[in-house]
């Protein structure tokens, strides 16, 4: 994949102001998403839907956090569980989709899967 100086820049700050959400947990399909994200330099609050086993478990047990940012990846089932997040969640806790779109903006849509974000790794180090 191409990588540009940009979007190398890009992504240090969008880990960087991920960082900076203290109050904040960041949402991830699952244990590859999450490793990735690790690996760019997020350091934060990461929670993998997988591991609740459901939406019910998970609205239950994620409605603690003060907010709640959303990084689904950006197929269809992404999208499903980012609609149905929302739905159960939207008076329980505050839901942060902002990210989401900082990133597709940044990368110019080249990431569909958060899995895809190590491939920004050897330039971020």
């Amino acid at each position: 994949m191409l990588v540009t100086e940009q979007e190398i820049d890009g992504i240090r700050n969008f880990v960087s102001e991920l960082n900076s959400m203290k109050e904040s947990a960041v949402v991830v399909e699952g244990k590859r998403d999450a490793m990735a994200l690790r690996k760019v330099g997020f350091d934060g609050k990461i929670l993998e839907f997988h591991k609740f086993g459901g939406m019910i478990n998970f609205a239950d047990n994620v409605a603690k956090y003060e907010r709640l940012i959303i990084l689904f990846d950006r197929d269809r089932k992404g999208r499903v569980l980012t609609g149905k997040t929302v739905q159960l969640l939207q008076r329980r806790t505050k839901i942060d989709l902002t990210f989401k779109r900082k990133l597709r903006i940044i990368t110019r849509g080249k990431i569909m899967f958060m899995e895809q974000l190590i491939c920004y790794e050897s330039y971020l180090v």
